[in-house]
């Protein structure tokens, strides 16, 4: 009897949960898709690294983990809030809205958290329509085009001054 074809449902139907210690390689393995070595080079990744996240959620296909977004702790001018990042979807399900659900879903838990700001390095058409601008006054810890990089605030005034782990 032949193997079944492999699943991929639609985005819609894909519940997100919270990462679980078992979905590390599977995140490991949709991130190094999503953006090759190229990713460990960046900026961004200097605010990861050596950190722990402060949550992560995925969606599933069956056992395969094929939407994968981590929120991380940061200060911005000595005040707390968190980095969004990586996002990586399967390719097979971009466009089906996975992306913005697993967004969101890092928004909701930053303010059930009580952060003022989230803050990314991304494509402001994007992120725009999740409250997204662009974070003009934090200053990363190296080099980012500073058209990428955004924040959202839950309330007042984002915060300004140097980007460091939290």
């Amino acid at each position: 009897m032949p193997a079944a074809p492999e699943s991929i449902g639609d985005a819609a139907d894909l519940p997100i949960v919270s990462e679980a210690t078992g979905d590390r390689f599977g995140v490991e393995a949709l991130v190094a898709a999503a953006f090759g070595p190229g990713r460990f080079a960046k900026t961004a990744e200097r605010l990861r690294e050596g950190s722990t996240p402060l949550a992560g959620f995925v969606a599933r296909d069956g056992q395969r983990v094929v939407g994968s977004v981590r929120l991380w702790p940061i200060r911005i001018g000595g005040e707390p809030a968190a980095f969004l990042g990586p996002i990586a979807v399967d390719a097979r399900l971009r466009k089906g809205g996975l992306g913005a659900r697993l967004v969101e879903q890092c928004l909701a838990e930053a303010q059930a958290r009580g952060l003022r700001a989230v803050l990314l390095v991304g494509d402001a058409p994007y992120f725009g329509r999740f409250g997204f601008v662009r974070a003009e006054g934090a200053r990363l810890p190296g080099p980012a085009d500073p058209k990428r990089v955004l924040i959202r605030t839950q309330t007042g005034a984002a915060p300004a001054g140097a980007v460091e782990k939290g």
